[in-house]
């Protein structure tokens, strides 16, 4: 008989990293990490939006006319 095939194990940085940080880290600090990157990442887009919005009040003003 012959063995079945090995398949490789597929193990991304954020999957190693996510280990290590169950090793080293409680729950409740792993939680508090998670959620503050979820807050810069909030930020983030709120930051893009905002300059988005930015840009289109500049083009909505540079095109309206002087008389209103």
């Amino acid at each position: 008989m012959q063995a079945a095939p090995v398949r490789p194990v597929t193990v991304t940085v954020s999957t190693a990293l996510r280990a290590v940080e169950s090793l080293l880290m409680s729950g409740g600090q792993r939680t508090a990490r998670r959620n503050a990157w979820t807050a810069v990442l909030e930020d983030r887009r709120r930051a893009k939006d905002r300059v988005e919005a930015q840009h289109v009040l500049e083009a909505v003003s540079n095109t309206a006319s002087p008389a209103t």
